[in-house]
């Protein structure tokens, strides 16, 4: 695979320079868990056991071993840190993970190495890796990202086109509600401080038909949205019906 260079700008018609600075100045908080990441952290046990219970049941993995998703190839996009890709190595599968911040790579390599966890990273596009390497995923994690891009039809088709066939994509992101702009973007942004402010837009929040029509147009097949709920007096994040705020989306590409 040709690597890009860590420190060129990234081009490609889904990606938005402003959201990819935005993450890019907090890419050294990313594994403080009482840092500016704070509610992914507690997040990601919710999310970990979704990503885990949708594969088993796909892939009629056994979740008893000690790693069950060995011999999946995972590419995480818009990985971030690595708060996915680093645990989904740890349970065996071939992890790439894809980020438009060179911070953010630069964050997750060195948590990486420094556990000492062999994970690839690399900077880039999904569009840039398809053009690149049109090898296929069997898993794509597409977690927090879509409400980030500027085109998201381009991003949604080049995520298809790099899924194998029977492959597995799971999705999350936020609800395009008053509701969940009124408490995911005002109160925890705005009153409790719990995410930077500007961290998300509203405009940018993405509607479940929104993502459900593009994929079964590229030929996928989509199950949800599943609801995901926060208990602020907890800070407990559970799997629920209600999907005005967070939800997750399973799309399967035929085999």
């Amino acid at each position: 695979m040709t690597r890009p260079n860590p420190t060129r700008k990234t081009n490609a018609p889904s990606i938005d320079t402003a959201e990819v600075a935005k993450f890019a100045a907090m890419a050294d908080e990313w594994w403080d868990p009482n840092g500016k990441f704070k509610p992914l952290h507690e997040f990601n046990p919710v999310r970990l056991a979704f990503i885990r219970e949708q594969l088993a049941r796909h892939f009629g993995l056994d979740q008893r071993v000690r790693q069950p998703l060995s011999d999946l190839k995972l590419l995480d996009i818009g990985c971030g840190g690595g708060l996915l890709s680093v645990p989904m190595a740890r349970l065996g599968a071939n992890v790439l993970g894809v980020d438009a911040a060179a911070a953010n790579i630069g964050t997750a390599r060195h948590h990486a190495r420094k556990i000492g966890l062999d994970v690839r990273f690399q900077h880039g596009t999904s569009e840039e890796l398809l053009a690149e390497d049109p090898a296929k995923f069997d898993v794509i994690l597409n977690m927090e990202v879509i409400e980030h891009t500027a085109d998201r039809q381009s991003f949604l088709q080049s995520c298809t086109d790099l899924l194998a066939p029977g492959g597995i994509m799971i999705i999350a992101t936020l609800n395009r509600t008053r509701k969940a702009q009124a408490l995911a973007i005002f109160a925890a942004e705005q009153i409790l401080r719990w995410l930077p402010p500007g961290t998300h837009e509203y405009e940018k929040l993405v509607r479940p038909e929104e993502i459900k029509q593009p994929l079964e147009a590229f030929g996928l097949s989509v199950t949800g949205p599943f609801g995901v709920s926060y208990n602020p007096l907890t800070r407990v994040w559970s799997q629920g019906r209600d999907v005005s705020i967070n939800y997750m989306m399973v799309a399967l590409k035929a085999g």
